[in-house]
């Protein structure tokens, strides 16, 4: 629960941080966390094999919410609902808009956002094609750059 405190403070001082400084997003200069590292996390969903994705992401209590359903406590519990959500899925395609913000500044922190164009086939041979937002929190653990909390949602029809 402190963690979540923790994260919730963090962020509301981050983004207000942002807002107060008036500069462009930067690209992690030095760091793993750049549009190239990104754009592979989002190719390796496209496998639509989220054991693949675990390398990305941090274990422990985290909060990750997707699309469906609200939000996920751990990575553990994220895997296993995605497996279910892509096993509807044989095919898909999933790319970085232009948009792409890298915030590095706070330390051992990145985080960010995007837009991401997907075209996905269902099973059942239906294509369905949108976009997606993508906020992202990464934090170093054991030396490498992993999502600690993301947010991934969809407009409203």
């Amino acid at each position: 629960m402190r963690q979540r405190v923790a994260m919730l403070i963090f962020t509301v001082a981050a983004c207000c941080f942002s807002f107060a400084q008036k500069s462009t997003p930067k690209k992690a200069v030095g760091h793993a966390v750049d549009r190239a590292y990104l754009q592979q996390i989002w190719d390796g969903w496209a496998k639509l094999d989220p054991a693949n994705q675990a390398q990305y992401y941090a274990k422990g209590n985290h909060t990750f919410f997707d699309i469906a359903p609200l939000k996920y406590n751990s990575w553990d519990e994220y895997q296993a609902g995605v497996t279910k959500v892509l096993s509807g899925y044989k095919a898909a395609t999933f790319t970085l808009n232009d948009d792409v913000e890298i915030h590095p500044e706070a330390g051992s922190i990145v985080w960010g956002s995007a837009t991401v164009k997907s075209d996905m086939t269902t099973t059942a041979g239906k294509r369905e094609m949108g976009t997606f937002r993508w906020t992202y929190v990464f934090g170093k653990q054991d030396g490498k750059w992993v999502v600690i909390h993301e947010h991934v949602s969809a407009p409203l029809q």
